[in-house]
């Protein structure tokens, strides 16, 4: 028999023959069993190394026992001491503790009570709905159901944009700086708001995608597993002012005009809905095209993101009102969750996007793609499509655009045309050819992007300018030809319509100039000035290029063709910097030019390698040396 059950035994001939100090000791080892329960004495005994005190035949060995295991400090050492003083400090821990059990229990028994009556009014208030409210299906839209679960259950194949899309942003083409610009901003303890500039088809939206995924895979960033991707077009999202709908923001359906849920319409109780704002909580809110989104939302959007909530208000709610329920109250009194991370991207110039916005957001640029980036895009496709082609199919392609959406399309489309014409065929062996590749481009009425070439021959009176559409650049033929006026001094000057004001502005800037450098005067000339194409040239970027033209048609001295100019030219010949001039070098070095010049005051602007020569300029008479063929065929004292 163990110490234990010996101890508990109701044995009284044993407890008359024990002492008082016994006594006490047996009675207050009775009350800690009865307090742990005698397998949770023992192991609490074990714990604090008190077994062996336990079965000691010493009293005090015995009392030392009970303190480690009340006070739960293996460390009390036995000692003689004062027997009464440590009895009395036992006794009164042990009481305290029964007593707080005791106070534990009432009240465990008190919130079951309340409980069991709040389910029992639950309960009948869910019955009472039950009985009063018309059922919500009736046969009608029961078959509607039934029509929605058969379309469910049928599906096409997997888009093959999908197949091909990107996975990881390794496969994002000609990207490099801007994706890392994007990660470093988003994958960090303190990720920041985006805003991404660009062309479209160059993998704006597939990057910020993959952006949050590399998040997730870092430390130290606030983003985790279930961190969602909510995406949004803001040219299609459309809101009420009134605030009857939301779906960015979230709205409040009132009880009479705005279709609460029925159980709370008839209680006059306005019904709050969250939008995509807090479903992007803890992610990434990306909106495509913010710079299309209307104005005044924008602003309600600008103050979710610095509350990092939403706030419903309606005259509806009444906080005192016991028939609300909890969500509702709480979405009133303290709002919805938003604190997101928002990634927008645009086509459009950062003048053109809300400047509250670009204050609160890091600003990301991507790059045209370039030949070689669409060559490879349609390459990388190729693989995935486990297809074969000629060789010269990615080359043909990135001779017809700069988007690697469209390429993918067209060889897509040309794929199609391969499996059509070979059906039941194996996939694997089939082979497209530029046959089917050029078939699929004359479907879609597609000319070559780059129409310009430069040549090795020398022209008269025809330069390459540059400008800039969006974020393309664009190479612009302009031509001019001079004839000896039939009146001096009353020449005429024709000039396209569509060339726009500023282009006619670059013109009486040149006649300063060719005045002041050759001394003759245009007005001794009729001069027919010629935008090949008719484009509008939206800014004075294209003055150097037509001073150059013009000089050449008077003089009659023949231009490189192999160079393209950019610069606003002022009346006194220096060359003023312009904009976009990463985007109009890109464009001078795919129309195959050798040299391109620019103000030499852009050259800041210029920060990576370039395969064509960029050559800074600060007059027209540098100008002049680069472009003329040979110099002393036109004698002016600058040259």
């Amino acid at each position: 028999m163990s110490f234990l059950d010996g101890l508990f035994s109701k044995d009284d001939n044993k407890i008359k023959k024990a002492d008082k100090k016994e006594k006490e000791l047996k009675v207050l080892y009775k009350k800690a069993n009865d307090y742990y329960g005698k397998e949770q004495f023992i192991l609490k005994a074990g714990k604090v190394n008190a077994l062996d005190l336990i079965s000691s035949s010493k009293l005090f060995d015995k009392l030392t026992a009970l303190e480690r295991i009340i006070y739960e400090d293996p460390t009390i050492q036995v000692g003689k001491g004062n027997f009464e003083e440590r009895i009395l400090k036992l006794e009164d821990k042990i009481a305290d503790m029964l007593a707080e059990r005791s106070v534990e229990k009432d009240i465990e028994e008190q919130i079951a009570e309340r409980m069991e009556k709040r389910q029992r009014e639950y309960i009948k208030e869910i019955k009472k709905e039950i009985v009063n409210d018309d059922p919500p299906d009736n046969p009608e839209t029961l078959r509607r159901l039934a029509r929605l679960e058969k379309l469910d259950a049928r599906s096409l194949n997997k888009s093959v944009i999908d197949l091909v899309r990107p996975k990881s942003l390794d496969e994002i083409v000609g990207q490099q700086r801007a994706l890392k610009a994007l990660v470093s901003k988003i994958a960090s303890p303190y990720p920041q708001h985006v805003i991404l500039y660009g062309p479209p088809g160059v993998g704006k939206t597939t990057a910020a995608r993959l952006a949050l995924e590399e998040a997730k895979k870092r430390q130290n960033t606030p983003f985790y597993g279930d961190s969602k991707f909510v995406e949004v077009d803001g040219a299609t999202l459309r809101w009420d002012p009134r605030e009857v709908t939301n779906p960015l923001l979230g709205s409040v359906h009132d009880p009479i005009y705005q279709g609460a849920k029925k159980v709370l319409a008839e209680g006059g109780v306005p019904e709050p809905k969250t939008g995509l704002v807090t479903e992007a909580h803890a992610g990434i809110l990306f909106i495509d095209e913010i710079g299309e989104l209307d104005p005044m939302l924008q602003n309600k959007l600008l103050k979710v993101m610095e509350d990092k909530r939403v706030k419903f208000e309606s005259s509806y709610y009444d906080k005192n009102d016991e028939n609300i329920p909890l969500y509702i109250k709480k979405l009133f009194e303290e709002g919805a969750p938003a604190d997101f991370i928002l990634i927008g991207a645009t086509t459009r110039s950062p003048s053109k996007i809300n400047p509250a916005f670009r204050s609160r957001c890091a600003e990301v640029f991507f790059n045209p793609l370039s030949r070689e980036d669409i060559q490879q895009i349609v390459i990388n496709a190729v693989k995935k499509l486990t297809v074969k082609i000629e060789d010269e199919i990615p080359e043909i392609i990135s001779e017809y655009t700069t988007e690697g959406r469209t390429a993918i399309n067209l060889l897509i489309d040309a794929y199609s045309l391969v499996l059509y014409e070979n059906e039941g065929a194996d996939e694997q062996e089939l082979i497209i050819t530029r046959d089917k590749l050029f078939e699929a481009i004359q479907n879609r009425r597609m000319i070559p992007h780059n129409k310009i070439k430069s040549s090795e021959k020398s022209e008269i009176g025809k330069v390459f300018g540059l400008g800039v559409n969006g974020y393309l650049g664009t190479v612009i033929e302009i031509e001019a030809v001079a004839f000896t006026a039939e009146e001096k001094g009353n020449g005429k000057l024709r000039f396209n319509e569509t060339a726009g004001k500023m282009a006619k502005d670059s013109l009486f800037n040149a006649a300063a100039v060719i005045r002041k450098i050759t001394g003759k005067k245009m007005k001794d000339y009729d001069l027919h000035v010629n935008i090949v194409g008719g484009g509008n040239v939206d800014g004075p970027s294209a003055g150097i290029a037509m001073l150059l033209a013009l000089i050449s048609a008077i003089e009659e001295v023949p231009l490189k063709q192999d160079i393209a100019v950019t610069g606003e030219v002022s009346i006194r010949g220096n060359i003023k910097p312009v904009s976009g001039i990463r985007e109009k070098i890109y464009a001078a070095e795919q129309a195959g030019m050798r040299e391109v010049l620019v103000p030499a005051e852009n050259m800041i602007d210029i920060q990576e390698d370039w395969d064509i020569k960029v050559t800074p300029i600060s007059t027209v008479e540098e100008a002049l040396k680069r472009v003329l063929i040979d110099q002393d065929q036109l004698k002016l004292s600058i040259i």
